[in-house]
């Protein structure tokens, strides 16, 4: 049983930058996809960006490509989401997942394991 646990989240300007770290224990994190999701309220959960078990193969959605940047150690169980120009519509609750699967899914019931989520708010 994997779990995780987010932080960094927080209020932050327009064109401000955030950094949300995810800590795993309980997994061979090292196999495992990790990604961000984000919900904002009363809209459904969406992908925000994958990262494959190696670190080798990033995926984002369109509308943070060029702001945001994931990363994976593998020696400290973490990924990481640096998200820089940050808009107003980013705002949202940002939870972190794991997937053992072969491929980057982004259908949030495809993610076996979450973390319980952290808010983000960019004030215009």
């Amino acid at each position: 049983q994997v779990q995780l646990v987010e932080s960094g989240g927080g209020l932050v300007q327009a064109g401000g930058s955030l950094r949300l770290s995810c800590e795993a224990s309980g997994g061979s994190f090292s196999t495992y996809i990790m990604g961000w999701f984000r919900q904002a309220p009363g809209q459904e959960r969406e992908f925000v960006a994958a990262i494959s078990w190696s670190g080798r193969r990033t995926d984002y959605t369109d509308s943070v490509k060029g702001r945001f940047t994931i990363s994976k150690d593998n020696t400290k169980n973490t990924v990481d989401l640096q998200m820089n120009s940050l808009k107003p519509e980013d705002t949202a609750v940002y939870y972190c997942a794991a997937s053992r699967g072969d491929y980057i899914n982004y259908d949030p019931s495809r993610w076996a394991y979450w973390g319980q989520g952290t808010q983000v708010t960019v004030s215009s």
